[in-house]
């Protein structure tokens, strides 16, 4: 047995710490009769704790049921319990000792029940909000379109859905090649839906629009550190980011050379390796990638590797340019006027067939995206439920021969006019591109702002598609 003294000291020590704990606490014995009562207790209920030891609970806590756990040997955990004309919080436990009741352990939180009631609604609340923000992260994440979205009936598109239906099913990558505006990411986003890793996250990246100096780290991440302006914080590369899911880089053929052995290793080992980092980490992703270009007259002048071309060009998916599928333009535009009207309010129900018929014989260098774009801009200017011939912009109205008689006194407006038009055209199908837009003009780019800033366009124009 310990001695006396060392026991005395043990007991002191143990009720110093009880009687400092914020709570209060009383302990009982198997009978119900006070052992020990702390002071912040005492305090909080204006008696003195010494007095209130060897006397019975019910003696000095109203509505108390310490004694009644005793007999239940049941714990009775954050109940509420009225002190003072307040619901306090409390617990009541049995303390055992080789299966033997020993006493029992009370304890009062000085909070109202109230408070923690407003606490917990609180982390209700905040959870809502977690559970709220994942669905948003996850929708962001996910992919957009689906193999519905891609409207036409036309035997290309309908071969071509059913070639992207078949790619879903493997992990092979995909290598879509098209103009700009005929679709490349709806395809993307579509075989991402079809497949397996729908749940998981479909990551995009357009490596045309990330400065070469930022490219690597966007893809492969950084730690902290890792180069100026890295920071005291690490950031995951887009192919952590698509752990289980799908990656879309879109104009892969704007990738550095320096870079593409990398992808390639990427792709091979299907693990990387964070900028600054030394640790592997694995990856799980199926590559989708999507280039305008001719990738094989890239890698005859040098600018694609090979090795890495074969190696993206598994499943390739060529689409057609809206002129070589003009069977489909009615029907698409039916769709995209569907959904402009569900974004913007408007109620234009359909397209007169002169409309109709000047769209298919128009060649459409901006594909569906610059179909989209006209008709979005004709649809604000649509007074009843009918696109009309007076709603065309000035270059597609010109394509009806002798239908627009120019009076003399408004030539020169009209001229301004259509001048306008050519200018927001060419800079839309140049995808703000103003050097190429001077070029598809046959003017210099300086040219090209002067008759900007003459026609009120800012030069900082930017043209939804």
């Amino acid at each position: 047995m310990e001695p006396k003294d060392e026991l005395q000291e043990k007991i002191r020590f143990y009720e110093t710490i009880l009687d400092n704990i914020y709570n209060g606490v009383m302990i009982t014995d198997p009978d119900g009769k006070i052992i020990f009562f702390s002071k912040t207790y005492g305090n909080f209920l204006g008696i003195d704790p010494k007095g209130t030891i060897g006397k019975h609970c019910t003696e000095v806590i109203e509505n108390t049921r310490m004694h009644i756990v005793a007999k239940t040997e049941v714990s009775e955990i954050d109940q509420p319990h009225p002190i003072k004309g307040k619901d306090m919080v409390v617990q009541r436990i049995p303390i055992k000792l080789n299966g033997k009741l020993l006493a029992v352990y009370g304890q009062v939180m000085f909070k109202n029940v109230r408070d923690v009631h407003t606490l917990a609604r609180k982390l209700n609340v905040l959870e809502s909000k977690v559970e709220f923000y994942e669905k948003e992260l996850e929708s962001l994440r996910s992919s957009k379109y689906t193999m519905n979205n891609i409207v036409g009936k036309s035997a290309k598109i309908v071969d071509l859905k059913e070639l992207a239906l078949k790619a879903a099913k493997t992990n092979a990558p995909v290598l879509l090649i098209g103009e700009s505006g005929t679709g490349k990411e709806l395809f993307a986003h579509a075989i991402h839906y079809a497949s397996d890793r729908r749940p998981h996250p479909f990551i995009r990246l357009n490596c045309a629009a990330i400065p070469k100096d930022l490219l690597e780290s966007e893809l492969f991440g950084y730690e902290p550190g890792a180069f100026t302006g890295a920071g005291n914080k690490g950031k995951p590369g887009k192919f952590e980011l698509a752990h289980r899911g799908s990656i879309f880089l879109d104009e892969i053929s704007d990738l550095p050379l320096e870079m593409q052995p990398k992808l390639l290793r990427v792709l091979e080992e299907k693990e990387m390796e964070r900028l600054g980092g030394t640790r592997l980490t694995k990856c799980d992703f199926r590559l989708i990638t999507a280039t305008h270009e001719n990738l094989e007259r890239c890698v005859e002048e040098g600018r694609f590797r090979k090795d890495l071309y074969y190696r993206l060009n598994v499943i390739p998916i060529q689409i057609p340019a809206l002129r070589e599928r003009k069977e489909d333009i009615q029907i698409i535009s039916e769709h995209l006027i569907h959904n402009l009207n569900n974004d913007l309010g408007t109620h234009v129900a359909k397209i007169s067939p002169e409309v109709l018929s000047i769209f298919q014989n128009y060649d459409w260098p901006g594909n569906v995206r610059e179909l989209a774009n006209i008709l979005e801009r004709m649809i604000y200017i649509t007074e009843g439920d009918t696109i009309q011939f007076r709603h065309l912009p000035f270059f597609l109205q010109r394509m009806r021969e002798g239908s627009y008689k120019i009076q003399s006194s408004f030539l020169k407006n009209i001229r301004e006019e259509m001048e306008k038009e050519a200018l927001l055209h060419a800079i839309r199908i140049s995808n703000e591109n103003k050097n190429k837009a001077a070029k598809l003009l046959g003017i210099h780019r300086t040219a090209l702002y002067k008759k900007m800033k003459k026609l009120n366009i800012p030069l900082n124009h930017n043209i939804n598609m």
